[in-house]
């Protein structure tokens, strides 16, 4: 009966993706939503992240029901805040974004905060926060104008990914590594088998 559950992913970020395939899980499927992730006045880091988290799974919720996909399945949403003090930095499109990020960033600790959301199959959301402190090196010039050039920052939290070039920026990492990258696992799995899914069934080809 266990090994009948189904997961979602509510997003399309790749690196959500792997982090779930690094601890076994494949998802049966995967089913961006598209929300206004824009802060609220006044609205802090943390909270931001834990409501666009569980905006995201209701989302998803809403659009699996409609489809008929959501009987027996799981589904997981997260969303990732990077904030300097209560100062909350964007998600850049454009060059210009990025860069203000990554001078901001630059010789200085920033805060990163990820919130997963998990909603079981009898509809009951669940949801766990994680976060670190992440010191940069000071960027020189040539390494921010390089950096820019390869458009990794593109949609990233705070103008980066940890998990690529800019994992040479970090002089110190203290908290959840994964959930820099965009998932929290620790709190991601076991709030899944919290509540029936079969993970450690997938470590062994049965799930």
């Amino acid at each position: 009966m266990a090994a009948a559950y189904r997961l979602i992913l509510a997003s399309g970020s790749p690196r959500r993706l792997a982090l779930l395939n690094q601890v076994g899980i494949e998802p049966d499927m995967v089913r961006p939503v598209d929300i206004d992730e824009a802060p609220r006045k006044g609205e802090l880091p943390r909270a931001l992240a834990r409501r666009l988290a569980r905006e995201k799974a209701e989302a998803a919720l809403v659009r699996a029901e409609r489809t008929g996909e959501f009987e027996g399945t799981f589904i997981v949403s997260a969303d990732t805040v990077v904030a300097v003090g209560r100062r909350i930095l964007p998600k850049p499109e454009l060059l210009d974004e990025a860069a203000a990020c990554l001078r901001l960033l630059s010789g200085r600790t920033h805060r990163v905060f990820t919130s997963v959301c998990v909603v079981t199959p009898k509809r009951v959301f669940r949801q766990k926060n994680a976060d670190a402190r992440v010191r940069f090196k000071r960027l020189s010039p040539d390494e921010l104008e390089a950096y820019l050039v390869t458009t990794e920052w593109r949609g990233k939290a705070g103008g980066y990914a940890i998990q690529g070039i800019a994992g040479s920026f970090a002089v110190k990492l203290v908290g959840s590594y994964s959930a820099v990258v965009g998932l929290p696992l620790y709190e991601t799995v076991n709030t899944l088998r919290g509540d029936g899914y079969p993970v450690t069934e997938h470590w062994l080809g049965q799930g």
